[in-house]
């Protein structure tokens, strides 16, 4: 029998599948990426308040259950209360009524100092444009370059009005530098000096989102602050106490076959109620999917007409799910009378002067979704150049919109983002272009007094620190939200 005389031992090295843990840490997602963008930008912003608002954002969120009138509303009332749900409208009024009396104590104070947004912006902008440009002209390479722009304009190619690319000064012919073609056989590219950066006109630069923020004013701008809010009778809307983080029960089919009640974040009541809308108004809800901020204008009962308007055909399936859901009959009886779902983009609508109140929730940056999801997120890489572009596509939205406004009408704006740049930046640079290129001005409405009753239920931003609009934060106790709102009525 043979016998090895040596054996040599070979280490062979496995591959991890994807879902081993060291394969997954390598790995980053898109929610990763959102949370490492809002680190940088909202703690610029907000400070150390960032830091509780951060923690509420990575936890679940609360919800608020609409009752539907559609369905058995009675028996949906009780069970909701059996389970300690408390009456948003009752809540409301009964703190009003404290409130006008001087009787309530635990109202929330702002303690918060005055935020210097237009300040904290610059600087945030500057900052991010210093690593921009260091990403390409490291400061290694500062010797050998010996030049490192102080913005991103000295690194961009520039153009002349016809779109040509030119050179600040004709440069001197070198003679020394003339290629005989039949001396040398070198290449004619290797002795000629770069101009650009390789792919820099294709670059988009993050810091070119916060330009869409601006700090000064060119069109008339009035403020006024509005002093009545009606809570609609027929409008059900259910609510934990604050720190009770409770689950509603699931939604369940009635006797009509509609579902018994509605759960959505509980910030979004707040822009279909500052519409205001009052009977036999027509309304137009201008970013409607998934539904539920028009399933509560709906629920009031005052609507003559109600036009909701989306643009992927999923999203208007959306729509249309919820209505069929919520609306007894709904598609032989409601669909061509009292709610239109239209497949449009808000921007093309052409029926101006038409609308009495109109709900304007624009695409945003969806900032809790963008932390607890990757599907469908907006930080992924090959999304980009939409994201820097999101303010100028909801100004564009907000414009026409304002078009389609009856004088005297009103119309709310919304986000679910803590952006400045999308909030206040959007509305200002949108009534900016509106009264430059169609003649339209308004009034904002100040809803800091009328949102008070509002304040043992939600956490709102110091409205000293905000140019418009009202904005529910994210906090642990009661973690609805974000939502920013802003009120205004058109005058012209």
């Amino acid at each position: 029998m043979l016998k090895p005389q040596s054996v040599e031992i070979c280490l062979r090295r496995f591959k991890h599948a994807r879902q081993h843990w060291s394969m997954q840490r390598k790995k980053v997602y898109p929610k990763d990426r959102a949370l490492t963008n809002f680190d940088e930008f909202y703690g610029s912003i907000f400070g150390t308040r960032w830091n509780s608002m951060r923690l509420a954002l990575l936890c679940e969120h609360k919800y608020m259950a609409v009752v539907n009138n559609f369905g058995d509303v009675e028996k949906t009332v009780e069970k909701l209360e059996a389970s300690g749900a408390i009456n948003v409208r009752a809540l409301y009024n009964v703190t009003k009524e404290r409130i006008d009396r001087g009787e309530f104590q635990g109202l929330e104070k702002f303690e918060q100092k005055i935020t210097k947004l237009d300040e904290r912006l610059k600087k945030t902008m500057v900052a991010r444009q210093a690593e921009e440009v260091e990403t390409f002209y490291p400061q290694d390479r500062e010797s050998s370059v010996g030049f490192l722009p102080q913005n991103l304009d000295a690194v961009r190619p520039k153009k002349n009005p016809e779109g040509e690319e030119f050179t600040e000064s004709e440069p001197m012919i070198n003679d020394r530098r003339i290629i005989d073609p039949e001396v040398s056989e070198g290449l004619l590219e290797d002795f000629l000096p770069a101009t650009k950066i390789k792919g820099l006109e294709d670059w988009v630069f993050e810091s070119d989102h916060y330009k869409y923020y601006k700090s000064t004013t060119d069109f008339p701008l009035k403020i006024e602050p509005q002093t009545e809010f009606h809570f609609p009778e027929h409008l059900h809307i259910f609510t934990y106490e604050k720190g009770n983080v409770n689950r509603f029960a699931s939604p369940r089919r009635c006797v009509t076959g509609s579902i018994s009640h509605y759960l959505l974040d509980g910030a979004s009541i707040l822009p279909p109620l500052a519409l205001g809308i009052q009977p036999g108004d027509t309304v137009l809800d201008a970013c409607s999917a998934p539904g539920g901020k028009a399933l509560i204008m709906l629920q009031t009962l005052y609507p003559d007409v109600l036009v909701c308007c989306d643009i992927p055909e999923s999203r208007v399936n959306r729509i249309k799910k919820v209505m069929n859901d919520f609306v007894y009959d709904f598609k032989e009886n409601w669909e061509e009378k009292r709610c239109l779902i239209i497949h449009s983009d808000a921007r093309l609508l052409t029926e101006y002067k038409t609308y009495d109140k109109i709900l304007v929730d624009v695409p945003c940056t969806t900032d809790r979704h963008c932390l607890m999801e990757n599907e469908n997120n907006i930080f992924k890489p090959t999304r980009m150049n939409e994201r820097l572009k999101i303010p100028e596509l909801q100004a564009g939205i907000l414009e026409n919109c304002l078009k389609l406004l009856k004088i005297g009408g009103s119309l709310v704006y919304s986000t679910c983002s803590l952006s400045p740049v999308q909030n206040d930046g959007v509305v200002q640079m949108a009534l900016a272009n509106s009264f430059r290129d169609s003649g339209i001005s308004v009034v904002i409405n100040d809803l800091t007094d009328v949102m008070t009753p509002f304040y043992d239920m939600f956490r709102f931003e110091n409205p000293r620190g905000l140019k418009y609009g009202q904005m529910v934060i994210p906090f642990l106790p009661a973690n609805f939200g974000p939502m920013y709102f802003c009120k205004m009525t058109r005058l012209s």
